[in-house]
């Protein structure tokens, strides 16, 4: 079957440019939020929260109900006196789509901190903004980045299938942990084994030799999550 013509791949572009950054679902409603808010503006203790110009215009942000027409600043506050014990750290060698992925899904599963190791600047797109709510750090290298988390008393753990590596699935998860990951192919560099307190890998039964990173990131936090987080808490969202 012949794939679409240049005039409806141009339209499909187009499309997915105006609905991102703020909708990740592509096939779902034409307008995901909620609109101006209707009666009367809250007002009166805890009213702070609320942004005017959405509760003027609308909300359309990729956020929870919970936080809707508040500030990103209220929504970060609010999510700091919430935010797990782990970390997630990934190495920025060459400006790797995986990253904005990870940090997406740190961002959901409410992550202390995301730190980049190496290059500055690194690809966004994946993020779909949930960067903005989400504490970033960023490390020259990776010896540096161990440096900070010790001092804080983090563990710092890499993901790779290494000889001699922990088992994720049988492993103790520390409760204070970052979890580092290497570029999309090479995995973690040198360097980054070298920093490492331990490297943990993810039982395959297949034919690849190794998973997509930010695939491999969502397992790891998820771990973290089976074992440490209060699931029983409201503020565990179920969609």
């Amino acid at each position: 079957m012949d794939g679409p013509t240049d005039e409806a791949a141009d339209r499909v572009a187009a499309e997915e440019d105006r609905r991102a950054p703020y909708d990740p679902m592509p096939h779902g409603p034409a307008e995901v939020g909620v609109g101006p808010w209707q009666g009367p503006w809250p007002t009166g203790p805890g009213s702070e929260v609320y942004d005017d110009d959405l509760l003027r215009h609308g909300d359309r942000r990729n956020v929870v109900d919970r936080y809707r027409y508040w500030t990103m600043a209220a929504i970060i506050a609010d999510l700091d006196t919430r935010r797990h014990d782990f970390h997630v750290a990934i190495e920025n060698w060459q400006h790797d789509f995986n990253i904005g992925t990870i940090v997406r899904t740190a961002n959901a599963f409410l992550a202390a901190e995301v730190h980049i190791v190496g290059n500055r600047r690194w690809n966004r797109r994946g993020a779909m903004v949930t960067d903005r709510y989400q504490h970033v750090r960023h490390h020259p290298t990776a010896e540096e980045l161990a440096a900070h988390l010790h001092q804080a008393g983090v563990r710092l753990l890499g993901i790779d299938n290494l000889p001699g590596s922990d088992h994720l699935e049988t492993m103790r998860m520390p409760r204070r942990v970052c979890f580092l990951f290497g570029q999309e192919g090479p995995g973690l560099s040198e360097s980054a084994r070298a920093a490492c307190d331990g490297t943990f890998s993810i039982a395959q039964f297949g034919s690849t030799r190794s998973i997509n990173a930010s695939a491999a990131a969502a397992i790891a936090m998820h771990a973290w999550v089976r074992e440490h987080a209060d699931l029983s808490s409201e503020d565990a969202w179920r969609g």
